[in-house]
């Protein structure tokens, strides 16, 4: 007698006819911002749009597939143009050639000391050392050796001001300073991933917000270190820059570039969505308590996502900072590197790593030309009412476009969540078994 296994019918795959007509509609927005704003503009705009669609890459991961709310994105994007710029802007001899380096090492080992010291006063329970006691050990030594550390840096940092302004870069190759990028983004997740992801959702985004808001008060206030708010440029390309070739030329190699680093990004990203690592990072999103049960180390795995969100945060923003050519700790906002990734994943659909790239150019498409177009209208609306009306023409027109890009964002994210929540490609969920 045959037996009959309707389990073993494959469901006929369906034509992603959603997907077709979505990115048609972008290809064309992009020829039609080609043919407005020409090929120079333009090719600038798309390779932003890669660079944040790194960004938005790292977000999804950590939304999309873990749930967790990461506030703190500028924070992350900040320490990669960071990294951009220690290792790939030119060395600084008035620096390297005095006796500052060894006073400057010095004074990290210092630092790194004073770390392992209060580390060692919180393990003195292995010595019989009540808590309590072992809690006011480690505080005191804590302001005692970060008073004596401070001291240290300053003497040090105030020399590097005024006889080198700062100490400059390592001279090294761009890809360098990309992959450190995200490598220090990772080990900053990796601390705050330690702290913060026993928190509850809302608390996290707080925690991360704040966190992203003290790198970039270091950053901004390390004039020894990065030059505050003096800014460093130019830092250089990955690929022959505009003086080189061109600027449509050099900006067309940088897309390239970038759209590699996408793809590889984006391949190894669904590889591991659909592999078990994936389903299991699903599974305690959706249900830690019985992934739990499972014996699955939740508390690790979502540590794990955190870090490789914040990998790819990091990698983005040194991708960003090195195409401005220039690194501005006062030009990180969380309007700019928070909110708008945010508004690219949910516009996208979280988890879904190919809608999160679509979300990422459309946003950005968006966000650049409403400020053009709006200008457009108003300049309209101008004539017809000196025309007509005899109005007076207001003299801010220009500061005025910029502001209906936030309106515009803030209506765009409205009109998603009231008809999409889940986003223009929502994630596609898979049930086994």
């Amino acid at each position: 007698m045959e037996t009959k296994r309707a389990d073993t019918v494959a469901a006929p795959r369906r034509f992603p006819l959603r997907e077709v007509i979505l990115f048609a509609a972008v290809l064309v927005a992009v020829l039609g911002v080609y043919a407005v704003m020409g090929p120079a503009y333009s090719t600038r705009m798309l390779v932003e749009a890669s660079c944040y669609a790194i960004l938005a890459l790292g977000l999804t991961i950590q939304w999309g597939y873990a749930g967790q709310f990461n506030a703190g994105v500028m924070g992350f994007v900040a320490l990669g143009g960071f990294c951009a710029m220690i290792f790939s802007f030119p060395v600084n001899p008035d620096f390297w050639e005095s006796e500052l380096p060894g006073e400057l090492g010095l004074a990290l080992l210092y630092m790194i000391a004073a770390v392992v010291v209060v580390f060692g006063a919180t393990r003195l329970n292995r010595l019989g050392v009540p808590k309590k006691l072992r809690t006011v050990i480690a505080i005191v030594l804590g302001v005692v050796l970060y008073l004596v550390v401070v001291n240290a840096f300053r003497g040090v940092t105030d020399q590097i001001e005024s006889r080198a302004g700062f100490i400059g870069g390592l001279g090294l190759p761009v890809g360098v300073g990309w992959i450190f990028g995200g490598a220090l983004a990772g080990g900053v997740g990796y601390f705050i991933g330690r702290v913060c992801l026993g928190l509850r959702s809302d608390y996290l985004a707080i925690a991360t917000l704040g966190i992203a808001e003290i790198i970039k008060a270091f950053l901004k206030n390390s004039d020894w270190l990065t030059r505050g708010t003096a800014t460093v440029s130019p830092l250089p390309w990955p690929v022959p820059g505009p003086a080189e070739v061109g600027f449509t030329l050099a900006r067309a190699l940088y897309l390239s570039v970038t759209a590699v680093v996408i793809a590889v990004i984006f391949f190894l990203l669904s590889r591991a969505y659909h592999a078990p690592w994936g389903r299991m990072i699903r599974a305690i999103r959706d249900n830690e308590v019985s992934a739990a049960a499972m014996g699955k180390d939740i508390n690790k795995r979502r540590l794990e996502i955190f870090v490789l969100g914040c990998i790819l945060m990091g990698i983005g923003g040194a991708a960003m900072a090195s195409f401005n050519t220039m690194f501005d700790p006062q030009g990180y906002l969380p309007l700019n590197h928070t909110f708008l990734v945010l508004v690219m994943v949910i516009l996208g659909g979280p988890g879904n790593n190919l809608g999160t790239i679509f979300g990422a150019v459309a946003v950005y498409i968006i966000w650049i030309m409403s400020a053009p177009l709006a200008l457009f209208l108003m300049d309209m609306a101008v004539a017809f009412g000196e025309g007509a009306f005899g109005w007076e023409a207001p003299t801010n027109l220009d500061s005025r476009a910029l502001q209906a890009r936030v309106f515009v964002i803030g209506l765009l994210i409205t009109l998603v969540l009231r008809y999409a929540p889940k986003g223009l490609l929502p994630e596609k969920v898979r049930h086994h078994g």
